[in-house]
């Protein structure tokens, strides 16, 4: 039984199943080598840019960079991705170096023994809470085409802490003036989209979102600010080592498009 086969019936939905066949493919490296975070023996992570794909997927047959390949030949070797980050989402992103590694990391995702914090910038001034509020799972037209669709909606947690708030004035209809706030999330449950589904819910939704968001304040951004991406940033992981047992705890920096953006809306932390 495979690695993946082994703890696939327990994980939750950020768990990732590669076929390691896929290592094998020829990639176009067009953009710069990813910002190596923390490397061993036993694992690699890497801060991952925005809009790019973990791995090949059916939502984007066109693409010709994916962080899987691209991690593959910066180090040499194969990794295993032993968790899911969002296409639109930059931050820290984890890989195994082996198979043992990849099963004690994706156990300890799959029991919710990894913290995970993110960086967002979201419409409104929020302040600090938590929200359990069920998700209904989203499904995947193609993979998930034969799959019951009718499922009950999922456990779902989330925590929010509020790092800074800003007012600019700049009108998004109906009103004169817009306001954002700077939040630190902390996801305790891994469904898909929860983060972006829970903010929208709390009618905080993250400034870019397409899918969960306004697209009003998402049309201001692109015309005032030049912003293209999705403001949420995977800032934080810690879990224990595959091997030795001790917590690690990996930082990724935001990226100048979002440090940029920070300052110009007066909401880096050191600015507040």
């Amino acid at each position: 039984m495979s690695v993946t086969e082994n703890i696939q019936a327990s994980a939750p939905e950020d768990f990732i199943d590669v076929d390691l066949d896929e290592q094998d493919l020829t990639i176009e490296a067009c953009s710069p080598d990813l910002e190596i975070l923390y490397q061993d023996e036993f694992l690699v992570a890497v801060n991952k840019p925005f809009g790019l794909l973990v791995h090949r997927s059916w939502l984007d047959s066109h693409a010709t960079e994916f962080a899987l390949q691209k991690v593959r030949n910066q180090i040499g070797q194969y990794v295993f991705p032993v968790h899911r980050l969002d296409r639109p989402t930059s931050g820290v992103l984890l890989f195994a170096l082996d198979k043992d590694s990849a099963r004690n990391l994706m156990l300890q995702f799959a029991e919710h023994k990894v913290n995970k914090r993110y960086l967002a910038i979201v419409r409104g001034h929020l302040g600090d809470g938590e929200l359990d509020y069920p998700l209904k799972e989203i499904m995947d037209k193609i993979a998930d085409k034969k799959a019951k669709q009718d499922k009950p909606a999922q456990l779902a947690f989330s925590e929010y802490r509020c790092l800074a708030q800003t007012t600019i004035p700049i009108a998004v209809r109906p009103y004169d003036s817009s306001r954002y706030s700077l939040m630190a999330l902390t996801p305790k449950t891994g469904r898909k989209h929860q983060l972006r589904r829970h903010m929208a819910h709390l009618r905080h939704p993250i400034i870019g979102d397409t899918s969960h968001g306004d697209g009003k304040h998402n049309a201001m951004f692109r015309d005032n600010f030049a912003n293209q991406r999705l403001l949420l940033h995977a800032e934080f992981l810690s879990f224990r080592h595959p091997n030795s047992g001790q917590l690690l705890e990996i930082n990724a920096p935001v990226d100048e498009t979002f440090s940029a953006l920070l300052t110009a809306l007066n909401l880096a932390p050191d600015q507040a």
